[in-house]
C-alpha cells in the first residue's frame, strides 16, 4: 500500500518540530545579539537563518519525495532528498563566508561586548539546539535530507558552545576579540561537518558506485552462480540513500539454461547480500550482442574460464 501524500512521516514531524523552534530561538538570538554587540551570537542566528530554510526545505523535499512515479520521473521524486541535502551543503558554506567577513572586521575593529547577557542567550541556544538535535539523531541515517538538517542543528549548537565560551572569557578578562575569534573557529567546524554532506550529495548526483559497494566484489559473486559465463555493461548507483540500483548484461555458459532460474538467483543474490533491491539484467546466450565484441570475450576477471 502507498503511502498518502498528505500523511506526513516521523522525518516530517520531527522537522517541522524543530522548524518552529528554530524560527523562534533565532528572533531571540538576533535580538540579544544586538542588545549585547556580540558577533558571535549574530552570527550564530544568521546560521540558524539558514537552518530554518534548510529544515523548510527538507520538509518539503520530503514530501515531493513521497510523490508517486510519473511517466516522465519513472523512479518517482526521492532525490528531491539529495537536492535539497546539496543545497543546505551550500547554504552552510555561505553563512560560513559571511562569518568570516564579519569577524575580519571585528578583528581590525574590535567593539565592546556585553558578555553576561551574551552568555545568558547563548545557554539557552544550547539547549534547544540540544533538544532538536535528539529528536533529529533518529532519522539522520533514513535519509541524506534528514542528516543535512541533523548537522545544521548539530553546527548550530557547536555555534552555542562557542558563543559560551566567548561569553566567559570576556567576563572574566574584558577581552572583546574572543568573541570574533570564536566566530571563525565555530565557522572552520561547520565547513568540516558539512563537507561530507555536499561530498555524499555529489557523490550520489553523479550516480557514482555507492561508497559501501564494491563492483569487484559483484562481479565476482555473479560470475560464480551457475550458468553464468561473462558479466558486461554492469552499472550501480544510488537513487537515494540506502537505496541502489544495478543493471548489467549476463552471459549464459549454456544457451539453454533456464533463465528465469538465472533471474531469480541473480535478484536474490544482490538483494540478501549487497542489499541492492532495484536489479535490471539483460540476460544473452552468447557475446554477439556486444557492441564492442572484440575476439567475443569479456575483460579478463569477468568472464569464466
Amino acid at each position: 500500500m502507498h503511502e498518502s501524500l498528505h500523511e506526513p512521516t516521523g522525518s516530517q514531524i520531527r522537522l517541522g518540530i524543530a522548524f518552529f523552534m528554530t524560527a523562534a530561538f533565532m528572533v531571540v538570538e538576533v535580538t540579544g545579539g544586538l542588545l549585547f554587540n556580540s558577533l558571535a551570537l549574530l552570527a550564530d542566528a544568521g546560521h540558524m537563518l539558514s537552518d530554518v530554510l534548510a529544515l523548510g526545505l527538507a520538509w518539503v523535499a520530503l514530501q515531493i519525495g513521497k510523490r508517486s512515479p510519473t511517466e516522465r520521473h519513472t523512479f518517482g521524486f526521492k532525490r528531491t532528498e539529495i537536492l535539497a541535502g546539496f543545497l543546505n551543503g551550500l547554504a552552510l558554506w555561505v553563512i560560513v563566508a559571511v562569518i568570516f567577513y564579519e569577524a575580519a572586521l571585528r578583528f581590525s575593529a574590535p567593539a565592546p561586548v556585553r558578555g553576561g547577557g551574551m552568555l545568558v542567550i547563548a545557554s539557552i541556544g544550547l539547549v534547544v539546539n540540544a533538544i532538536m538535535a535528539a529528536m533529529l539523531f533518529q532519522g539522520r541515517h533514513e535519509n541524506l535530507n534528514v542528516k543535512g538538517a541533523f548537522l545544521h542543528v548539530v553546527s548550530d549548537g557547536l555555534g552555542s558552545v562557542g558563543a559560551i565560551v566567548a561569553a566567559v572569557v570576556i567576563i572574566l578578562t574584558g577581552l572583546d576579540w574572543v568573541d570574533p575569534l570564536v566566530s571563525v573557529l565555530i565557522g572552520c567546524l561547520v565547513l568540516y561537518s558539512s563537507w561530507g554532506l555536499v561530498k555524499e550529495s555529489v557523490h550520489i548526483l553523479m550516480e557514482a558506485v555507492p561508497p559501501a559497494l564494491n563492483i569487484r566484489e559483484i562481479e565476482d559473486s555473479i560470475i560464480r552462480l551457475d550458468g553464468v559465463c561473462c558479466v558486461y555493461d554492469l552499472h550501480i548507483w544510488s537513487i537515494t540513500t540506502n537505496r541502489h540500483a544495478l543493471s548489467a548484461h549476463v552471459v549464459l555458459s549454456d544457451p539453454d539454461y533456464d533463465r528465469n532460474l538465472l533471474l531469480k538467483q541473480l535478484s536474490g543474490l544482490l538483494q540478501k547480500q549487497f542489499l541492492i533491491d532495484h536489479t535490471t539484467f539483460q540476460i544473452e546466450a552468447g557475446h554477439e550482442m556486444r557492441p564492442d565484441a572484440e575476439g567475443l570475450r569479456c575483460r579478463a576477471g569477468t568472464a569464466c574460464g
